[in-house]
């Protein structure tokens, strides 16, 4: 799914009222009546008071036209305008008189009016800001909003939360609506994904308002969500003559004393992940832990007995994923750069190896093109350099991507993986992948998928959108605390499986004749 920019929206916006021949009041309608259909069809009449606290732009003018459509079918409503200026959009005066012909008369709010009652059973619907705010509200209008966030009283927001801009972090977390549900237009924003902005939407739906389809399927976007439609279009299936050398082979190196267990979990994942064959190239005191609780891979040492010193091997792997657990002393650090030097296999590379190449930045022009970087935040930090909020963030990483034309995995609530000037949002995964080895898991994975053939982009996406949904099945017989790497690797097999299970349809119950 695309993710639109506001001014892309804007334009829809335009295109759309100039191919129809309909007045911008008409689509605000549109909007409006999608927005009051959600509502009736979740509340069916029921005499909760409904607060809409409405701005005076064309949000406002959503919230506005929406109040009238809850007067005509009888719902408790009271409606506040934020009167935070002079102007006022001509759609937003034209559905206030619409609702002064209903008789219903809006309370005008300014900065020294007392603050309305609002009880916790009550529903708030948010309409004061769009996603045209490029300024943080004036302090009083920030008063308001901190009090209908202090109210516990259910948050509606129309499109977005009010304060949150659509193409810059937060200036004052104070001057944002954080939202129970929000219903976006046409399509989800960029904010609702990521670490600074996310908090402030805890569900969204998208509302259809009909924008014009021929604009919106051209248009190219910088983001795009990806979500199970997206990813079966990457899926490769299984050739019925293919055999183990058909689906490649996973060269996983890493681990030092005390953290085999790393490699362990990549090296599982990658087959969990359907590579043909797998290899890991460890230090000598893991060989015993390998071969044991492991018996499909096959096991290469290092001369070392502790640590990565000299890695060299006979075998012609597909590819390597390389980095995890593997520390950064001076003997791995020169074993890696000499590795990076004489290597021309595609490369996934994660955790240590990043930290080696963070303080080796000369390193990274030895990368081979289209190598897979897996970063977690701080990792990514020490690559990048710090960043004044996750718009910054985003640049640089594209930036970075750009430079060493190589894919960047940015791990998160909702991981984010650039490549070049675009990135591709995840919608899977859980608090619960927050715990020791995800990480690890995520590298196998990704390794196992580009071992198989499939690009490296395509297997960074798939590969993210598999881990994750893994952790969504493992997590409900776990729970969050108790979800563990394992679990992510041993429900591999059932998020492929989900990927072609059809939703449950409701069962229609037959009358009695």
């Amino acid at each position: 799914m695309k993710l639109y920019s506001a001014k892309q929206i804007y334009k829809a916006d335009q295109i759309s009222i100039k191919k129809e021949e309909i007045g911008s009041n008409e689509l605000m309608e549109r909007a409006a009546l999608q927005l009051f259909n959600w509502m009736h069809l979740r509340m069916q009449g029921a005499p909760v008071k409904i607060h809409l606290f409405c701005g005076i732009g064309n949000n406002g003018g959503d919230g506005i036209a929406l109040a009238r459509h809850l007067v005509d079918h009888g719902y408790n409503i009271e409606v506040y305008v934020i009167n935070y200026s002079e102007k006022r959009s001509k759609d937003f005066l034209i559905n206030l008189d619409r609702l002064k012909d209903r008789k219903v008369w809006p309370n005008f709010m300014n900065c020294d009016d007392v603050l309305p009652e609002i009880g916790k059973e009550d529903i708030i619907v948010d309409g004061i800001f769009g996603i045209g705010l490029n300024r943080t509200p004036d302090a009083w209008v920030s008063k308001v909003i901190q009090h209908l966030n202090d109210s516990q009283a259910f948050i509606l927001s129309i499109d977005i939360p009010s304060g949150l801009f659509t193409d810059q972090g937060p200036k004052d977390v104070n001057s944002i609506i954080k939202s129970n549900f929000v219903l976006s237009f046409q399509t989800p924003k960029l904010v609702f994904f990521l670490p600074e902005t996310g908090p402030f939407i805890e569900q969204w739906e998208v509302l259809d308002i009909g924008l014009d389809p021929e604009y919106l399927k051209a248009t190219e976007t910088d983001y795009e969500l990806i979500g199970k439609n997206e990813v079966l279009t990457l899926y490769k299936p299984r050739e019925k003559y293919g055999h183990k050398g058909t689906y490649g082979h996973s060269l996983i190196v890493g681990g030092s004393y005390g953290k085999i267990g790393s490699v362990c979990l990549s090296s599982k994942a990658a087959l969990q992940a359907g590579s043909g064959l797998v290899t890991s190239y460890i230090p000598k005191i893991g060989y015993t832990i390998l071969q044991t609780s492991l018996p499909e891979i096959m096991v290469l040492t290092d001369v070392d007995e502790n640590e990565l010193t000299n890695i060299k091997f006979d075998i012609k792997p597909t590819l390597v994923g390389i980095g995890i657990g593997m520390g950064t002393t001076k003997a791995t650090t020169s074993a890696l750069t000499n590795f990076l030097k004489g290597n021309k296999l595609p490369l996934v590379i994660d955790a240590d190896a990043l930290n080696i190449l963070s303080e080796n930045k000369e390193l990274l022009k030895n990368i081979p093109e289209d190598s897979i970087l897996t970063p977690h935040p701080k990792e990514l930090e020490r690559l990048i350099g710090k960043w004044k909020d996750d718009f910054e963030k985003l640049s640089k990483v594209k930036k970075f991507s750009k430079k060493y034309k190589c894919i960047v995995v940015i791990k998160g609530a909702h991981t984010i993986i650039v490549h070049n000037e675009k990135g591709y949002v995840n919608t899977t995964g859980n608090p619960g992948l927050a715990t020791a080895g995800s990480g690890d898991a995520l590298t196998g994975v990704i390794t196992g998928l580009r071992a198989q053939g499939y690009a490296a982009l395509d297997a960074a996406i798939f590969g993210v959108y598999l881990h994750g949904r893994a952790g969504d099945i493992a997590v409900e017989s776990t729970g969050f605390q108790s979800l563990t790497a394992s679990h992510i690797i041993d429900n591999l097999a059932d998020a492929y499986l989900d990927m072609f299970k059809l939703p449950e349809q409701p069962v229609v119950e037959e009358e009695n004749k």
